[in-house]
């Protein structure tokens, strides 16, 4: 009884690692860069119901703050760095994100679909 109840904890624990691991590979990746303190494409588009990776590389000397209110994510982007944001399954819209250090001027938009 004890060498089943181990061997069943065993797979639980092996198959509840592995999870992230797939949604990871199942999620759609998206490319944004900023240069001139705007984004570029303004508005990349993902599809709906999948997790989403997006790809953000700052091509100027100072940094960024990558930043949105509806998708939930406020990350620094060192100058010359890139990171990369992960996001939950969304339904069809229009997501704002934004640069918080210059705001007025740096906006753009995730179109799911």
């Amino acid at each position: 009884m004890r060498i089943v109840s181990t061997v069943s904890l065993s797979l639980a624990i092996v198959m509840g690692l592995g999870a992230p691991l797939a949604l990871a590979d199942d999620a759609a990746r998206v490319s944004v860069t900023l240069k001139d303190h705007k984004f570029s494409p303004a508005e990349p588009t993902a599809p709906a119901g999948k997790p989403i990776i997006i790809d953000v590389s700052n091509l100027d000397a100072t940094p960024s703050e990558f930043e949105s209110k509806t998708l939930r994510v406020e990350k620094v982007v060192p100058g010359g760095g890139k990171i990369a944001v992960q996001i939950r399954p969304l339904g069809p819209g229009r997501y704002r994100f934004f640069d918080d250090y210059h705001e007025d001027t740096t906006e753009g938009f995730l179109i799911v679909k």
